[in-house]
């Protein structure tokens, strides 16, 4: 069975978070987004600590789309360093994790 991540990204409103879900679907690189709202980031940038409002994108892919998606991100987010980080599916539904490798990838069904 093909390895599973679940990539994390936050964005700053709901319009970037519906545009790069749809994109990231819409292409194969995620079998689904889910966009959370409500979150506060407390991050250090610039030297300075910072607090915002943002969203939550939770995206399920293959480890063999990550580049890509990584790559996508970063063209249509629009912070000069999105956070895109991923961690593993250690285990999951097989049926669930069988239908996130249909439905990502160049193999993917239609």
């Amino acid at each position: 069975m093909a390895e599973h991540l679940i990539a994390l990204c936050t964005v700053p409103d709901r319009k970037t978070a519906e545009r790069i879900a749809e994109r990231l679907v819409g292409q194969r690189l995620a079998a689904c987004v889910n966009i959370l709202p409500g979150l506060t980031s407390v991050y250090r940038w610039q030297g300075e600590v910072q607090r915002d409002n943002e969203l939550l994108l939770v995206i399920k892919t293959q480890r063999a789309c990550f580049n890509a998606l990584e790559a996508a991100v970063h063209r249509l987010h629009p912070y000069e360093l999105p956070e895109i980080v991923a961690v593993p599916i250690v285990t999951g539904s097989r049926r669930y994790l069988a239908w996130i490798t249909e439905n990502t990838g160049p193999d993917a069904t239609t």
